[in-house]
C-alpha cells in the first residue's frame, strides 16, 4: 500500500513510477512498500518546476570557450552546461563580464533581469538561443 501525504493526489493507475495521466500538488512526503519490503518515506523540499527546451551542443561549448576565457581558466578546465558558475570561482563582476562577452559573440543584448537569473552555462546557452531566435524572427 503506498502512502502519500500532501494536499492533493490523483492517479489513473499506480505502478513503481507515477503514470502519464497521474497529477500531484503539494507533495510533501511519499513512503511506498514494495515486494513486501518498506522503504524510509521521503521528504519532498518545494521546488520550481522548470521546463526548457536544451541548447544546441555547439552553443553550450561556444558558452564554455567563453567562461574559461573570462575567467582564465586552463585549457585542460572541466567546464560544462552544467557548470555553475559560482563552482568555476566567478564572482558578481565576472559574471558581468561573462554576459558582456556573451553579447558580444552572439551579437544579443541580454536584460538585467535575465542575466541575473543565470547560474550555469546551460541557463547561459538557453538564454543565448531564446535571444538569437527572438531577434531573428524581429
Amino acid at each position: 500500500m503506498a502512502s502519500l501525504t500532501g494536499t492533493s493526489i490523483s492517479m489513473a493507475s499506480f505502478k513503481a513510477s507515477l503514470a502519464p495521466s497521474s497529477r500531484v500538488s503539494n507533495l510533501r512526503s511519499v513512503s511506498l512498500p514494495i515486494s513486501g519490503k518498506s522503504f524510509t518515506s521521503l521528504s519532498l523540499r518545494p521546488a520550481r518546476f522548470r521546463v526548457s527546451c536544451a541548447a544546441k551542443p555547439e552553443t553550450v561549448k561556444k558558452v564554455c570557450e567563453i567562461v574559461k576565457k573570462q575567467l582564465a581558466l586552463p585549457d585542460d578546465s572541466a567546464v560544462s552546461g552544467d557548470s555553475k558558475f559560482a563552482a568555476l570561482g566567478a564572482d558578481s563582476l565576472d559574471t558581468v563580464e561573462i554576459v558582456m562577452g556573451l553579447e558580444e559573440e552572439f551579437g544579443i543584448s541580454v536584460e538585467e533581469e535575465s542575466a541575473q537569473s543565470i547560474a550555469t552555462v546551460q541557463d547561459a546557452a538557453d538564454l543565448i538561443e531564446n535571444l538569437v531566435e527572438k531577434k531573428n524572427c524581429a
